[in-house]
């Protein structure tokens, strides 16, 4: 078995990474996932794809950010293991490599936020990967 990780930069690479995607972000369509994906990346949006033989298992995109309380940090937006690949260690795998790449090029911290419900996954993040629960998240619709 070969794994490998790597950024995700052609339209090609977007496409392969799209039915994983579209697991966590059920109300993307092709056409709304390219037409955001372009804008998200001229926004410093990176897209990164954990293979297993060649075959995209996991994905995770992040943006870089800097504010008063993290300082320059990276913040994870989307991370989701393919579901026929699931509880094989992939989504920790593809996390402690984000770990290793932010601190490689200067991030003080690694962020992301976790869907109220989605207990498992806390358990994950605070458990295995040693994240603090430490705010909130609100937002509203305008």
């Amino acid at each position: 078995m070969t794994v490998t990780i790597e950024q995700l930069t052609s339209q090609q690479e977007w496409m392969e990474a799209y039915p994983v995607m579209a697991q966590l972000r059920t109300e993307l369509t092709v056409e709304k996932y390219l037409r955001l994906l372009r804008e998200m990346t001229r926004d410093g949006y990176i897209l990164f794809a954990l293979y297993e033989n060649m075959q995209i298992v996991a994905v995770a995109g992040l943006s870089w950010r800097v504010n008063f309380y993290s300082e320059r940090h990276i913040f994870v937006y989307d991370l989701v293991t393919d579901e026929k690949y699931r509880s094989r260690g992939y989504g920790e795998k593809l996390l402690q490599y984000l770990h290793q790449w932010g601190k490689e090029n200067g991030a003080h911290y690694i962020a992301l936020e976790s869907s109220i419900q989605r207990i498992d996954a806390h358990r994950f993040y605070e458990d295995r990967l040693g994240y603090e629960k430490w705010c909130y998240s609100f937002r509203k619709s305008l």
